[in-house]
C-alpha cells in the first residue's frame, strides 16, 4: 500500500506538496487498509488534521490546488478542512467551486465521532469557529462590569469543545463566554 501511495503522489504530500516526513493518513471512517482510503501527507498536515487546535489557516491555502485532485480520499480531506476553516472567508469561496460526486460527498459528510459536540445558534444554525454572530438580548457580563448590548456583532468566535451551549468571543475588548441560545449567526 505504501508503494501505491508514494507512486500516486509522486512521493509528495497530496495536500501541500511537501516532501518532508511523509506517512499514510487513513481518512475516517475508512479503515485505511487500502490505498484509496488513505492520503499521503506530511507531518505538518497530519498534525493539523488530527488536532484542530493546531490549525494554521495560512498553511491550508494549498487546498486551492489539492481540492482538484482526482483521488476521492484527497477530496474528502480537502472538503473537511475547508469546512473547518470556513470562517476565514476564502475557504467558503473554494467550497462553492468544489464538486464531489454523491459517494464522495457522503464520505466527506460522514460523522465519525458520535460524541461530536455541535454548536447551534438560537435558530438552530450550526456554528463553526471563525463565524460572526450577533447577540439577540442584552447580556450582563459577570466579572467585567458591563452589559453586552443586543445587536452587538461578535466576530471570529471560538467553540468550547466540550460544551455545545457555549462559545467564546471578544466583546468590548474582553474575551467572554456566551451561551449559544443568545446568539444568531450572520450569514
Amino acid at each position: 500500500m505504501i508503494d501505491q501511495l508514494q507512486s500516486r503522489s509522486g512521493n509528495c504530500c497530496e495536500l501541500c506538496s511537501s516532501d518532508d516526513s511523509l506517512s499514510a493518513y487513513a481518512v475516517p471512517p475508512k479503515s485505511g487498509e487500502q490505498a484509496d482510503e488513505c492520503v499521503w501527507v506530511c507531518q505538518k498536515c497530519k498534525e493539523q488534521i488530527e488536532d484542530p487546535d493546531k490549525t494554521d489557516a495560512h498553511h491550508w491555502r494549498c487546498l486551492n490546488d489539492s481540492m482538484w485532485s482526482e483521488v476521492p480520499a484527497v477530496q474528502v480531506v480537502a472538503w473537511r478542512l475547508l469546512n473547518r476553516l470556513r470562517g476565514e472567508g476564502w475557504p467558503a469561496d473554494l467550497l462553492d467551486m468544489m464538486y464531489l460526486d454523491d459517494a464522495t460527498r457522503q464520505w466527506a459528510e460522514s460523522d465519525t465521532d458520535e460524541d461530536k459536540v455541535i454548536h447551534k445558534d438560537s435558530n438552530g444554525n450550526i456554528l463553526q469557529a471563525g463565524d460572526t454572530v450577533t447577540l439577540i438580548k442584552d447580556l450582563n457580563v459577570k466579572g467585567a462590569n458591563f452589559t453586552a448590548k443586543r445587536g452587538t456583532a461578535v466576530r471570529r468566535i471560538s467553540l468550547v469543545h466540550d460544551n455545545a451551549s457555549q462559545i467564546e468571543g471578544r466583546v468590548e475588548g474582553q474575551r467572554i463566554v456566551i451561551l449559544t441560545q443568545y446568539v444568531k449567526k450572520i450569514h
